[in-house]
């Protein structure tokens, strides 16, 4: 059995991601692999929302 905890290693790469925005790297700069949950988890904290909900529109003038 592993001692890796999957669950902490994608909130450590949320947290990476949010850092690297922070830090002006660009987006592409992820180092996790394509369709893994690292990445996923990685964007998501780049961009400051889960990649899995919709974005926010805006309020509208009825």
């Amino acid at each position: 059995m592993s001692d890796t905890d999957p669950q902490a290693s994608v909130d450590e790469a949320v947290s990476e991601g949010a850092r690297a925005r922070v830090q002006g790297r660009p987006r592409d700069a992820c180092p996790y692999g394509q369709n893994t949950p690292e990445r996923t988890a990685w964007l998501e904290g780049y961009d400051g929302a889960p990649m899995d909900r919709a974005p926010d529109l805006p309020i509208g003038n009825g």
